[in-house]
């Protein structure tokens, strides 16, 4: 059962991957105003607060706080990367620097060590993610600048995972997801003081054609949340069912799902949502997923 699940749960968040690109070159098309909607709405987490939500004190408070500002940022720089880039090598690129960077970190300020195995899954990591960065598409051919702002991203998510993880340890699990996931909404308000996200509330002028296409958007900014949301829920709720080192293990396979569904839609509907094959590129990227799944479970082998 925990199996199918974490299937489930996977190919929901591989979707929101893909839905994300979409999104950010055929509707929104800047990445500040998709922050400002995907981080805004994090506030409503504060509604469970009178549910017995305990207050941090102190220096965990700061924490928490740097826990969601990082997160927010995270988003924002991962939207501009793959806007720059191809969602099929940036998202899976993301995902290997995000194992690293959360592994290196536990490992300094909260004394987790690393085994063989764990060693091993980082070789194997920094290989995929350097196969991934030989990008071929029409605009770019190898590394650019969308994978730097990849690599920025994340640590910036590696940074909110490991803050997120000393709050988790110092008070229950929904404290602390309400605090560090809460605070996220701040981003949106920083995000809000940028001219194009205001704009973005005016009905424009050149008729109900272009507002048809913002209420559209609409729809599809708030499908694309309630996956994640859904996504999210099945992968703890998995963990919940069986071990969680397994399900863990199997994050690799959203990637995989995600390289399916863009070969798919480009092959069968190009004008929804398409990107740009090689052959060669094909082999290599395959490859590089294959060893983002496999260096992911090292860690828990």
């Amino acid at each position: 059962m925990w199996l199918f699940v974490s299937l489930v749960g996977y190919f929901l968040l591989a979707l929101v991957f893909v839905l994300d690109k979409k999104i950010l070159t055929s509707n929104v098309q800047s990445p500040v105003v998709y922050t400002f909607y995907s981080t805004i709405f994090m506030f409503a987490a504060f509604l469970v607060y009178p549910f017995g939500v305990e207050r941090l004190l102190g220096i965990d408070m700061v924490i928490a706080l740097i826990s969601g500002l990082t997160f927010g940022f995270a988003m924002w720089t991962m939207f501009i990367a793959v806007q720059k880039g191809e969602a099929s090598h940036i998202d899976p690129f993301i995902g290997g620097i995000v194992t690293i960077a959360t592994f290196v970190l536990s490992s300094h300020f909260l004394g987790e060590s690393l085994n063989e195995l764990q060693m091993l899954g980082i070789g194997v990591l920094l290989l995929a993610s350097f196969l991934l960065s030989f990008e071929k598409s029409q605009k770019h051919s190898g590394f650019h600048t969308g994978f730097a702002w990849a690599v920025f991203s994340g640590v910036l998510f590696a940074i909110s995972h490991v803050s997120a993880k000393y709050v988790y340890v110092m008070y229950d699990f929904v404290s602390g997801f309400v605090w560090t996931k809460g605070l996220v909404g701040i981003v949106g308000i920083i995000a809000l003081c940028n001219p194009k996200v205001w704009k973005s509330f005016r009905r424009s002028k050149r008729g109900t054609m272009k507002w048809k296409k913002q209420k559209d958007t609409v729809v599809l900014v708030t499908v694309d949340k309630i996956l994640g949301v859904l996504g999210v829920v099945c992968i703890q709720y998995a963990s919940a069912l069986g071990n969680t080192a397994p399900v863990f293990a199997l994050s690799g396979i959203q990637f995989v799902f995600m390289f399916v569904m863009i070969f798919v839609v480009t092959k069968v509907q190009p004008r929804i949502f398409r990107e740009f094959f090689t052959r060669r590129e094909l082999v290599i990227q395959s490859l590089a997923i294959f060893l983002v799944v496999v260096g992911t479970a090292l860690f828990v082998l």
